[in-house]
C-alpha cells in the first residue's frame, strides 16, 4: 500500500534557492491513464533544471546563466510563457529533478499491471513513444 504523502523539494516559483522548500507532506500523485508512478531511487538536477528555476529561459535575460545561479533574474514574471523551455507556463509548486531512476509502485488505466516492480530509468527528452521500445517514452 502506497503512503499518501512524500517528501520533495519543491520548486515555488522562478528566482534563488530561496524558491527551494522541502517538504515532507506532499501529496503521493496518483496515475493518470497511461501512467506510471515511480518511487524515485535517485534523481539528478541538470542545467536545464538551474535554468529554469533561475528564469533563464526567458526572452528578458540576456545575461549568462552564473550571473543567476544563486540569486535568480528580477526581470521574470512567473506568469509568463517565455521563462521555460518549453514554451508553456510554469505551474508552481513544481518538482524538479526529473532526470531519476526508481521502481513503478503504481501504474494507471492502460497500464499492465505486471509493470509494477520493474525498475525504471526516467529519459526526459523523449517527447513521443518509440515504437521499438514501447516502454521508452
Amino acid at each position: 500500500m502506497l503512503p499518501d504523502t512524500m517528501s520533495a523539494v519543491l520548486l515555488t516559483g522562478h528566482g534563488g534557492l530561496d524558491k527551494l522548500v522541502y517538504r515532507t507532506d506532499v501529496p503521493v500523485p496518483v496515475p493518470k491513464p497511461g501512467e506510471v508512478l515511480i518511487q524515485v531511487g535517485a534523481a539528478g538536477i541538470n542545467n536545464t533544471d538551474i535554468n529554469t528555476r533561475i528564469g533563464w529561459y526567458s526572452k528578458k535575460v540576456t545575461a549568462q546563466t552564473e550571473s543567476g545561479g544563486a540569486k535568480g533574474f528580477a526581470a521574470v514574471d512567473d506568469g509568463e510563457a517565455d521563462a521555460t523551455w518549453s514554451g508553456a507556463t510554469l505551474e508552481f509548486p513544481r518538482i524538479q529533478g526529473a532526470d531519476a531512476c526508481g521502481r513503478i509502485v503504481a501504474v494507471g488505466d492502460g497500464v499492465p499491471a505486471e509493470r509494477v516492480g520493474q525498475r525504471v530509468l526516467v529519459r526526459t527528452m523523449l517527447r513521443a513513444p518509440v515504437g521499438f521500445r514501447p516502454f521508452a517514452c
